[in-house]
């Protein structure tokens, strides 16, 4: 069985809402967890927990302030500018004095972040930089006392100042990447107004609401919790949950999302879902345990800057041997030393992958698409088929109007709103059909009366002065008509493609109308198939319809394979049929009935329809049900997967050239670099990963969608 890694269950709800601004504890805390994260070593621990940008940048200005007089007073430095510094009792001792406070102040976070690492047995970029900047400091220390050399207070105090800019040049880029939950943890307001039993209202925190109450949404406002219409009518922007740029219209029984915010009228909702059973604390989660997981090109890079910080202390060491035993000084070897130890630092390597993976998920929340598993969304680059359920992913799972013919005297719209006002009073699934295909088209139904519903035979209702008819071919054979043969073809073809053949009758029995009506194609799903072909992934349905209607479908979205009549049970069987074949593959369904098939898929894709994100199978959570959504989650990938690989790509390369450089295989020719031209090497290729990675921002998803 080609089964493919387990769907862990969601961690800890995300907690209670809070007011729009000033999340509540629970959920804000979920977010501070989640912003305050960033790329862990190769194991579970974080060499940044406890830190923050803020911290990074205080202590950058002040450790830079502490360098100033450290310089000025640096006999090296007043050598190369030919000036002499202002001299004092004791002013000899400035660069020490001032070296060793950037040392303990600015170095502290460097040094508490080693014996981290060492605790957990896993010696990375901390511990680099530790040995580094201690080892400058000790050096220095001694020839202040008197050993012989020159110190490096200038160089140690430069090279924290700019380890402390690259870190917080790095903080500042993973906390504006893992901006996602806080975004999303704001979006609930503080209060609602709940009505009461004698028909007024009353403020309440949103916390206090329970399943039931009823909530007057004022125009304008932000929607405490997920529940239904009961009274009115607005537009609800729906952006900041499922993505949807354009303001969803409400009316009585629709639906609203927790978080969204209402438009110009006034509704009456009442509420289905609060806490975190509502669909904004289910992305929480998501998004949360999407940063969190782990992707096979994170645990790559880690073991590659775990073999480099051994690698780059080897490198130390074997350059401290080289240089004495060439007889170099002790200042210049504990030089080379110190530059190797500082260049090495698997700084943009440890970076390389984890902001990428930031910024793909917060991508991913901004376009509806709910990462689970980061290693579903790696998986979708190389996938060359897509599975798509039929009933609700691609069809509305709704019946429509799909196909119509008149007798040549009626126009279609006409024919149509004549069906729809005879079908107004009725309530089975053939009028609801005729009304809302009506509806669709912005057409003006006619008002209708003296409506007659005949079980087996169909209905009748006067509109606009005649009497007219609606119904099936039973209809057809009870009243002896026998329809021009321009209908009876069109009914024919319905018939072939499993669709039903629905008649409009005028009073004089005269057959003016067929429609077929079946369960409707999405607008989106043919431009969604256009697009994976486009991506040179082939598509097919799943479907457990008959053949007859699979393949009318399939036909029209032009779809490559038809795989209809298959049981629920039966599905995760048809899709390690078509892995054994040597497809990669993504199911994409409702995550109910087609969960065994999510699951076994190389890629599992659930949709959440808006207000159900909480899908326990499936890689991706689409939020819009929106089949176009597919195409974004390869074209997501493809991105995601080429920004790693260029970080890391150039992570490695950059040390792989810049160790040599750092030992001084080229002082013979006059190139040696300082320990703090070193460090801003080691900060430049931090920064350029940084930028690559934003440049993902920048991926067409929107342009697949539209």
């Amino acid at each position: 069985m080609n089964h493919k890694h387990s769907h862990p269950h969601h961690a800890h709800p995300s907690g209670e809402p809070g007011q729009r601004g000033k999340p509540s504890s629970t959920a804000q805390a979920t977010a501070d967890h989640t912003a305050h994260a960033n790329h862990a070593g190769p194991d579970t621990h974080n060499r940044h927990a406890g830190h923050s940008v803020a911290m990074f940048r205080d202590r950058f200005w002040i450790t830079l302030l502490l360098t100033v007089p450290t310089m000025v007073w640096s006999e090296m430095i007043q050598h190369w500018f030919g000036y002499t510094a202002p001299a004092f009792t004791s002013s000899d001792w400035v660069p020490a004095l001032f070296g060793s406070a950037v040392f303990l102040y600015g170095g502290k976070p460097f040094l508490q972040g080693a014996l981290q690492e060492i605790r957990h047995r896993l010696p990375g970029m901390m511990t680099l930089i530790s040995l580094a900047i201690a080892v400058a400091f000790v050096f220095s220390l001694a020839v202040s006392l008197g050993a012989p050399g020159t110190d490096l207070w200038w160089e140690l105090a430069t090279l924290v100042a700019i380890m402390l800019l690259g870190h917080w040049i790095e903080m500042a880029s993973i906390t504006q990447a893992q901006g996602a939950l806080r975004a999303l943890a704001k979006l609930l307001p503080d209060k609602a107004v709940r009505l009461t039993a004698d028909g007024g209202h009353e403020d309440v925190p949103v916390s206090e609401l329970k399943t039931g109450d009823v909530l007057l949404i004022r125009p304008g406002a932000s929607i405490p919790a997920d529940g239904e219409v009961r009274e009115g009518k607005s537009a609800v922007n729906e952006s900041m949950i499922t993505g949807e740029s354009k303001p969803v219209d409400k009316t009585v029984d629709s639906k609203v999302i927790a978080g969204t915010l209402n438009g110009q009228g006034s509704l009456r909702v009442e509420v289905t879902r609060t806490g975190e059973q509502t669909a904004l604390a289910g992305i929480m989660r998501l998004v949360e345990q999407a940063q969190q997981s782990r992707s096979r090109a994170q645990a790559l890079a880690d073991r590659a800057a775990r073999w480099l910080t051994f690698a780059a202390i080897a490198a130390a060491i074997v350059t401290a041997a080289v240089w004495t035993a060439l007889g170099a000084s002790w200042a210049y070897t504990i030089e080379r030393v110190v530059t190797v130890l500082v260049i090495a630092c698997p700084h943009a390597l440890g970076l390389a992958v984890p902001l990428v993976i930031a910024i793909s998920t917060t991508l991913g929340v901004q376009h509806g698409l709910l990462i689970r598993d980061r290693r579903g969304l790696e998986e979708a680059r190389s996938l060359n088929i897509v599975v798509f359920d039929k009933t609700g992913t691609l069809t509305l799972a709704e019946h429509r109007v799909v196909a119509m013919a008149t007798d040549g005297n009626l126009a279609d719209d006409e024919a149509l709103c004549l069906a729809a006002a005879v079908e107004r009073d009725a309530e089975h699934p053939v009028a609801r059909a005729l009304l809302l295909s009506a509806e669709e088209r912005g057409l003006q139904v006619p008002a209708s009366t003296d409506f007659v519903s005949e079980a087996g035979r169909g209905v009748q209702a006067r509109v606009n002065g005649r009497v007219w008819w609606v119904g099936g071919p039973g209809l057809l054979r009870e009243r002896g008509v026998q329809p021009p043969a321009s209908l009876q073809k069109a009914a024919e073809q319905a018939a072939d493609a499993g669709r039903s053949a629905i008649y409009l009758l005028d009073e004089n029995d005269g057959a003016r109308a067929v429609f077929a009506v079946a369960d409707a194609v999405r607008p989106e799903s043919k431009e969604a198939v256009r697009l994976l072909h486009d991506a040179g992934i082939e598509v097919a349905m799943l479907t457990g319809d008959s053949q007859a209607v699979a393949r009318s479908v399939a036909a029209e979205l032009n779809i490559d394979t038809v795989l209809a009549e298959v049981l629920p049970q039966d599905k995760a069987a048809v899709i390690e049929k078509l892995q054994r074949e040597g497809n990669r593959v993504a199911m994409i369904g409702d995550g109910v009935n087609d969960a065994p098939a999510l699951v076994s898929a190389d890629v599992g894709v659930a949709i959440g329809a808006g207000t159900d994100v909480a899908v326990e199978a499936g890689d991706v959570v689409l939020v819009r049900s929106d089949p176009r959504d597919a195409p974004a989650i390869v074209a997501l990938s493809r991105a995601t997967y080429r920004k790693m690989v260029q970080n890391l790509w150039w992570a490695a390369g950059y040390n792989i050239g810049a160790i040599p450089l750092a030992a001084g295989v080229l002082a013979p020719w006059g190139l040696v670099l300082a320990p703090a031209f070193g460090a801003v090497l080691m900060s430049a290729s931090t920064i350029i990963v940084a930028i690559n990675a934003q440049l993902l921002r920048r991926a067409p998803l929107d342009r697949l969608r539209h």
